[in-house]
């Protein structure tokens, strides 16, 4: 359970921070173009991420709802990694896309652990 429970931590702050990058840098040109979709998307990811250090936390102190909460977690994640990368890829910058289907593996793997 310890894969599943770095993994948690690790792409919830993850997430926190390139969020908080791409804002300090000015690289979200949706706010303005976009704001309610980009609002929604962003509360989306932050949900997500939110989640994700929740259950990897409960997972750390041995809680048995960190389990079920991780799948959860996860679930919200693989949804995120199948939309988001259309963005990207509209862009032609495809290294998203393998981060994305990176993290979709990893994840699998995690859930392999968990259960």
């Amino acid at each position: 359970m310890i894969y599943s429970t770095v993994f948690a931590i690790v792409v919830g702050f993850g997430m926190i921070g390139q969020w908080l990058v791409s804002y300090m840098t000015g690289k979200i040109p949706e706010l303005k173009t976009e704001p309610i979709r980009i609002g929604f998307h962003i509360a989306a990811e932050m949900a997500t991420a939110l989640i994700l250090l929740l259950s990897g936390f409960l997972l750390l102190l041995g809680a048995a709802a960190g389990q079920t909460l991780f799948l959860v977690a996860v679930g919200m994640l693989f949804y995120t990694c199948i939309v988001s990368p259309g963005y990207f890829a509209q862009q032609g910058n495809w290294t998203w896309l393998i981060m994305f289907s990176a993290l979709i593996v990893i994840g699998i793997i995690g859930i392999i652990f968990i259960v």
